[in-house]
């Protein structure tokens, strides 16, 4: 195949805000992970599938098979849609009120 590029499953991304590794970001349509440090305007590698420990809004709790939403004003993983929220994909693993991170899988799709 001479059309083939790379399989997708990490992309490189111009980061919409400085993000250290691990951490998520919304760009544009495409929710990824930062594979390294990023600053913001800077191209990164990101990756888009996959399930990741994300940090977590306080005060929520998410069942296994919970959907998650990134909330992008907040630049954390929320348990509700709400106007500036995206969703990204599900919980894998049971994540408590007091737990700060939540471990998704993530969609690998265009969030809208």
């Amino acid at each position: 195949m001479t059309n083939f590029v790379q399989n997708g499953r990490v992309v490189t991304l111009t980061a919409p805000y400085t993000r250290t590794a691990n951490q998520g970001a919304l760009v544009g349509s495409i929710f990824g992970v930062a594979e390294n440090d990023v600053t913001s305007g800077s191209e990164g590698e990101f990756a888009i599938e996959g399930v990741f420990d994300l940090t977590k809004a306080a005060g929520v709790d998410f069942a296994q098979g919970d959907k998650c939403y990134w909330d992008d004003s907040a630049k954390e993983v929320a348990d509700t849609d709400s106007a500036n929220s995206y969703l990204i994909g599900v919980a894998v693993k049971a994540a408590a009120v007091g737990d700060s991170t939540v471990r998704v899988r993530l969609n690998g799709t265009s969030v809208s």
